[in-house]
């Protein structure tokens, strides 16, 4: 398992790794987690000063919301708001699934 993220800048320490798995344990109003452009983000605190309210969040909890997260148009200040409640990363391994926007496109060797 990689370290712990310190009290410090996120970007100068190794986060750590979550899986899909363990990130959909947290989502409900006692601890809330999102996945956003593959970093794992706890916020459980910011539920109540959330601008759009709890429930968006709270219906993100446990989830990988990069997409509602960029479908809304979060400002820079959202953005950098953003960055004191990141608690890691998510693992390689679940990484493709955040990629897959639309249908699987399969190529087949067969086609001329």
């Amino acid at each position: 398992m990689s370290s712990e993220v310190g009290s410090g800048s996120s970007e100068s320490k190794k986060s750590k790794v979550y899986t899909l798995k363990e990130i959909s344990e947290h989502n409900t109003q006692a601890s809330t987690w999102v996945v956003i452009h593959d970093s794992i983000y706890d916020v459980t605190k910011f539920l109540d000063e959330h601008p759009g309210g709890e429930e968006v969040l709270l219906e993100q909890g446990g989830k990988i919301a990069t997409e509602q997260f960029e479908d809304v148009g979060h400002s820079s200040d959202a953005r950098e708001l953003m960055k004191q409640y990141k608690i890691g990363e998510l693992h390689e391994d679940d990484k493709q699934h955040t990629k897959e926007k639309g249908p699987i496109k399969w190529s087949d060797s067969n086609e001329r």
